[in-house]
């Protein structure tokens, strides 16, 4: 079986790389390509040509434009790497009669009231990256293709920038922080999509070639349990200070301020809680709490 992987040094798709490669041979690309396939999502023909070429499986689609902010500055562009790109691998993948895993977020609702998000609740983008994210699983659905899209939400990796590394330096440099308290949602790592995508795929997979689309859906997948912004980063510096590492600001120097007291170009949605129950179900999964991945995260980068 071949696997064709999309953003391979993306937070998700470095982890992909790692859990995927026991399923089958593996092309993980990023956006500069190797031997003349295309892995750029703003190439829609490059892209197309790629999974002609290669006829995988399964595609599997870990890049995006993630710069929520910066998003709303240049639309045109989110939409091209959220919304068409996705669209164009969906239709290749029809054509193939192969599965496409890809990832989406919180962000397609409005985050109103304190229930978790379901899959078949109405979604209500507030900015440009929820719209053309929606938009992005709107396509995979109109192509008919067999699909695994995991909506998630406040994904990190021990690799690469996170927000608990930002907390870290922050802590290292300040004798007060102010982090936000009124959203609330649950962190969940690269690692944790990556694992819960293989164990998936390797469920589905052999309905590859048949017309079996029981499992074909959208799930959301997050760690259990919740926190806000403002309990995410006192769990991050309280372990750094059982750690030993040498903070300027004092634990009750951390401060939580509302999501008015900071803001920003694209509005966050307040309710990032997601009902993990499909996902559960369908693939016998038990998710861990957040804590425990987080602290495991911090582990590798204290």
């Amino acid at each position: 079986m071949k696997i064709l992987l999309l953003g391979k040094n993306g937070q998700i798709g470095w982890e992909l790389q790692r859990a995927l490669s026991v399923l089958g041979e593996l092309v993980a690309l990023d956006r500069h390509g190797h031997d003349g396939l295309c892995g750029d999502l703003a190439d829609l023909e490059g892209v197309a040509q790629t999974v002609r070429r290669l006829r995988p499986q399964v595609v599997v689609n870990a890049a995006a434009h993630t710069a929520v902010d910066k998003a709303e500055d240049e639309p045109e562009l989110a939409h091209l790497l959220n919304a068409q790109a996705p669209g164009v691998l969906a239709r290749e993948a029809q054509r193939l009669g192969a599965w496409m895993v890809h990832y989406s977020t919180d962000y397609v609702f409005d985050g109103s009231g304190e229930k978790p998000w379901g899959e078949t609740d109405k979604p209500d983008p507030l900015s440009v990256y929820g719209e053309t994210k929606l938009e992005g699983e709107q396509q995979i659905l109109q192509s008919g293709c067999r699909h695994l899209i995991f909506r998630t939400c406040w994904v990190y990796g021990a690799r690469g920038g996170n927000f608990a590394r930002t907390m870290l330096r922050l802590a290292c440099e300040r004798e007060q922080l102010n982090v936000i308290d009124d959203q609330i949602g649950a962190p969940t790592g690269a690692d944790l999509l990556a694992d819960v995508t293989a164990h998936a795929l390797r469920q589905v997979l052999p309905a590859i070639g048949h017309n079996d689309l029981a499992q074909s859906g959208i799930y959301h997948l997050a760690a259990s349990g919740e926190t806000s912004w403002h309990g995410y980063a006192r769990f991050v510096l309280e372990a750094a200070h059982k750690a030993g590492v040498k903070l300027k600001v004092p634990l009750h120097q951390v401060l939580p301020i509302p999501s008015s007291a900071y803001p920003a170009p694209a509005r966050r949605p307040h309710n990032s809680r997601m009902n993990t129950d499909k996902l559960r179900v369908t693939f016998g999964l038990t998710l861990p709490p957040w804590q425990q991945g987080v602290a495991r995260m911090l582990a590798e980068i204290l």
